[in-house]
């Protein structure tokens, strides 16, 4: 199949004729181009996406729970069926190891399957019912029906560091398809073979499946020109983003210019804080820094959930420093995804470098090839750190900055930090005890808290919460990952004194679909 990738958008059922180049992929390291050219999709062929996009959304959007959940794994085995030609393009594309792109495609295919069985169940949609009294003094009450239904067409942009699992038939995608909203996917620079390879294992299913056309496209063209087309679109009704604070922030910005503005679900940026208490230390520094050395540098560091901020009470922890100095001294370099990323690490690192009394620990000994990125670490005082708001921002990649201060010191910043997607609590249980104060100020920065762990290993599940206060995300009520993603691509509809043949299914008084109900 590798040698049959074409370059063109998805549009609906049909292929892109555009002649517009919009680039090759690299090949990360080498620089080597890869082929075919891609292909931008004209203005004309986005039109013509979200035509077929509205055609298709009363359709979809009235396929039972059952219908679509067989859509949802008909998805899965596609791709599994494509997994080999996954791995070999995606080597390429990304560097990644084989491993990686294999338990990536396995995350992908399993995600897709747990919002089938969410839907199937039909329960998600929060059925409630409210019936009639008309004999109520002093007014008569109106029997009253809800809801949730999806909300549209929703856009959904790959991501540069997740070539499957947040890309085309990734996680917004699922919640997306899942909640009953057409998708029209806006597929990423970095790994454009990858995105037709999922985007035709998709369209086959649809096709398998007898789903409308238009109820998935992809789109080649960017983000900067094709993909805020498709935001500013009156057919597009909610937006799937997970990549910089830049590129979200944008986003939200033309999406709330709209004449209707629209929501922006956006994954933008975390350095998932660490705090270490002096229990956690007497358990052994040494072990401790060997596992936080692990979660910084997994994947090269450009997971969302890197550790790149911890807090070290002064005074404590001098084996925990040393040993985190060895390691990222003899650390190993790493490919990052694209040369974008490598010098955008760079460039983020020598900032920290230069900052006010920032001092650099320790950097990795070994020479970095092309593309490549090593582990540092720097530490600072609290105070300092405080002054310069510049000192949370990301470094993408296996970069660390330690802030050294007191309990009290420690406790009192929390509150002044950015939004976070999590935040880690090393320490005894007798200090979580003691410290409710610091568990309530991590809490209300974060959306996942970890205790005596590391943030990077995201479970994919239907109680996990992958989202924060901004800029984590743009909407820190929400997560990117797990069932509860589906709330965020439908509404609330309430139904009143309708006659019960007229009500969707699972606002029927006979219930026949068996649904958990309020009422």
């Amino acid at each position: 199949m590798i040698s049959s990738l074409h370059g063109s958008s998805f549009i609906g059922n049909s292929r892109s004729v555009s002649t517009e180049p919009c680039g090759y992929a690299v090949q990360p390291g080498t620089g080597a181009i890869l082929e075919p050219r891609y292909l931008a999709a004209t203005p004309e062929e986005v039109e013509k996406t979200m035509a077929l996009s509205a055609a298709a959304f009363p359709i979809y959007s009235n396929q039972s729970g059952k219908n679509r959940a067989e859509f949802l794994r008909a998805i899965a085995r596609e791709i599994e069926g494509v997994v080999e030609d996954l791995v070999e393009r995606g080597s390429l594309e990304t560097a990644l190891p084989e491993a990686r792109l294999r338990g990536e495609t396995g995350r992908t295919v399993g995600q897709l399957r747990l919002f089938a069985d969410l839907i199937e169940e039909g329960s998600w949609v929060d059925a409630r019912i409210d019936r009639a009294q008309p004999d109520r003094l002093p007014i008569p009450k109106v029997d009253l029906r809800s809801m949730l239904r999806p909300l549209g067409t929703v856009a959904v942009f790959c991501a540069s560091n997740f070539p499957l699992a947040y890309s085309v038939a990734g996680g917004d995608t699922a919640a997306a398809l899942a909640a009953g909203c057409p998708v029209v996917v806006i597929a990423h620079e970095s790994h454009p073979g990858m995105a037709e390879i999922v985007a035709a294992a998709v369209i086959r299913a649809a096709n398998l499946t007898g789903m409308p056309e238009g109820v998935f496209s992809v789109l080649y063209g960017g983000g900067r020109t094709v993909g805020q087309a498709v935001v500013k679109h009156r057919v597009t009704q909610g937006v799937g983003f997970t990549g910089s604070r830049a590129g979200g922030t944008a986003l939200m910005e033309i999406a709330a210019n709209r004449a209707q503005p629209i929501p922006v679900y956006a994954e933008m940026s975390s350095v998932n804080p660490l705090v270490i208490l002096p229990g956690a230390l007497e358990r052994g520094e040494e072990a401790l820094a060997d596992a936080f050395f692990g979660s910084l540098t997994l994947g090269v560091g450009q997971f969302c959930t890197n550790p790149g901020l911890v807090f070290l009470p002064a005074g404590v922890g001098g084996k925990f420093l040393e040993r985190l100095q060895s390691l990222v001294e003899a650390g190993t370099p790493g490919m990052m995804l694209n040369a974008g990323i490598c010098q955008a690490y760079a460039h983020s690192t020598a900032a920290v470098a230069a900052a006010e009394g920032v001092k650099t620990l320790a950097r990795c000994s070994n020479a970095a090839g092309a593309g490549q990125g090593g582990p540092a670490a720097f530490t600072i005082g609290i105070g300092d750190f405080l002054k310069q708001p510049a000192l949370q921002h990301e470094m993408f990649g296996p970069a660390t900055l330690i802030v050294r201060g007191t309990l009290a010191e420690i406790e009192a910043a929390i509150p002044q930090l950015e939004g976070q997607l999590t935040a880690s609590l090393h320490a005894s249980d007798a200090e979580l005890a003691a410290h409710a104060s610091l568990v309530f100020a991590l809490q209300n920065r974060v959306g996942r808290l970890i205790f005596n762990g590391f943030p990077t290993g995201v479970e994919v599940c239907n109680s996990m919460v992958h989202g924060g206060p901004f800029p984590a995300s743009s909407d820190g009520r929400s997560t990117s990952v797990g069932t509860m993603a589906i709330f965020r691509f439908c509404r609330p509809v309430a139904w009143q004194s309708f006659p019960d043949a007229a009500l969707p299914a699972e606002l029927q008084e006979a219930n026949p679909i068996e649904i958990r109900r309020m009422e």
